[in-house]
């Protein structure tokens, strides 16, 4: 019988189905960040309960820690110093591996994870935070969860789950320069909406998707939960094997063999049946930048601000002139127009050595716009030295952008840094909450080309006509 990618994951990984239709999966990986990692952990250990396997378990410190140059463990959080010591504690003393505030390898959980190899093709990877659908990326069945079952996953290897429906994205045509993955997924999520995705687990598939590097397709897996999806997939090839070999986490020697074996065989064969699919052409497609309060509010950069949809009921109404007042904008308002205060160039989404390229090759040799506030963090310590090696963050201070430590930083106010009040950024990060980088912050997401482009121009700007030379 025919089986789509992810009916393989999960039955390799269904342990049990149990009486009232949920499954018992086995789960091979647990990440942690001090934000929550230190409550499960503490909370395991005062049941009496142990980490059952602790080499499957690692911790990185991302959400709270500072990212200013000479940080350590002071931070901007309330109460941020003893939920980073804390974690060190009970990381320890579980016995687990702790990527602590300024290790060699210290960086965003869905970014470390993939560059040393720790997700790999066929397992299954949870962490409580929910963007770890990231790593589907890679073919690994991966998806975000509560302190409380990173616990009794710790401490059982399992996770009791609802098998959630399937559904396959086809992205056709061939990108047109400028355009990236970033783009890809914000016009998904505005064509079908924010809850589009809901009770899905997705496969993103097509020659689009063939044709992206491992680090882009992380970018899309990365704003599935933003769709609603339960998590996002693509199917391993060529690309996923050279990007994993020689990772320390990855497999080696005879175990390498083996692990191509299985590998190979993680694709949705043919004939096989999704409850739902959807076909997308990009060939036309533009850079695209959300104009309001959800990721569904988005168009593409040489559009404007749109219309409430004909037809829209009492709630889209009140939803979208409460996005318009709360954004500063209206309707037909050309998106370029919109003047910005900031630019942030980071996150799990866009942070990746892939991203900081496409943003310096739009910078270089420009300046950032007076009055506009710039920074740059880069997702983790390796990606930090590579791009210090091929001398990007050379161009980025040159540029007028602040070079900061890896973490998640002003991708969200909880984390204790942010942008000031009212003021309008342009970001690479994932989400354009209200109030999510800062007091009543105004977020506009786009890929990191965007936002450079953006800074320089001090409005919202097309990369387009920086990566052909036009105005500088």
């Amino acid at each position: 019988m025919a089986k789509t990618l992810f009916e393989k994951l999960w039955s390799d990984h269904e342990i049990q189905q149990l009486e009232d239709g949920d499954s018992l999966i086995y789960i091979d990986r647990v990440f942690l960040h001090e934000r929550t990692g230190s409550v499960a952990l503490e909370s395991l250990s005062s049941d009496g309960r142990a980490v059952r396997t602790p080499g499957r378990v690692f911790c990185s410190m991302d959400h709270i820690v500072d990212t200013l140059p000479g940080r350590g463990d002071d931070t901007l959080v309330p109460a941020g110093k003893a939920f980073i010591q804390s974690t060190r504690q009970a990381s320890r003393q579980a016995g687990i591996h702790l990527f602590d505030v300024n290790d060699f390898d210290q960086g965003i959980v869905h970014v470390i994870s993939p560059e040393l190899g720790i997700v790999q093709p066929g397992c299954t990877l949870v962490c409580p935070d929910s963007h770890t659908c990231s790593q589907g990326a890679l073919g690994a069945l991966a998806w975000g969860i509560g302190s409380s079952q990173a616990e009794h996953a710790m401490a059982t290897n399992t996770l009791v789950v609802k098998k959630p429906r399937s559904m396959r994205v086809n992205f056709h045509g061939t990108l047109s320069p400028g355009v990236t993955a970033k783009d890809l997924i914000l016009h998904l999520i505005a064509r079908y909406g924010a809850a589009g995705g809901s009770g899905y687990a997705i496969e993103f598939a097509g020659e689009v998707i063939r044709n992206l590097d491992v680090e882009a397709r992380l970018t899309l897996c990365n704003m599935a939960v933003e769709f609603s999806a339960f998590t996002a997939v693509i199917a391993p090839d060529q690309k996923t094997i050279d990007y994993l070999q020689g990772r320390r986490y990855a497999p080696s020697g005879d175990n390498w063999g083996a692990a191509l074996d299985y590998w190979c065989s993680l694709h949705s064969d043919p004939g096989a049946t999704f409850d739902r699919e959807i076909d997308i052409d990009c060939s036309e497609l533009a850079p695209c930048v959300t104009w309001g309060t959800s990721p569904q509010h988005a168009c593409e950069i040489t559009g404007k601000v749109p219309d409430i949809a004909p037809g829209a009921g009492d709630t889209d109404h009140a939803t979208w002139r409460r996005a318009y007042e709360y954004m500063g904008v209206q309707a037909g308002q050309p998106l370029r127009s919109l003047a910005i205060d900031a630019a942030f160039i980071g996150s799990c989404t866009n942070s990746r050595i892939s991203d900081l390229r496409q943003a310096a090759a739009v910078l270089s040799g420009r300046r950032v716009a007076e009055g506009v506030r710039a920074i740059c963090v880069p997702g983790s310590q390796g990606v930090k030295r590579q791009a210090e090696a091929e001398g990007l963050d050379r161009i980025f201070m040159d540029a007028g952008f602040e070079w900061r430590e890896p973490g998640c930083s002003m991708c969200f106010f909880a984390g204790g840094e942010s942008f000031g009040f009212r003021q309008r950024i342009a970001t690479s990060t994932n989400r354009n909450f209200e109030g999510r980088q800062g007091p009543e912050s105004r977020s506009h997401l786009a890929s990191p080309a965007t936002v450079a482009a953006s800074a320089i121009a001090g409005h919202l700007a097309d990369p387009r006509d920086y990566l052909e030379g036009k105005p500088a």
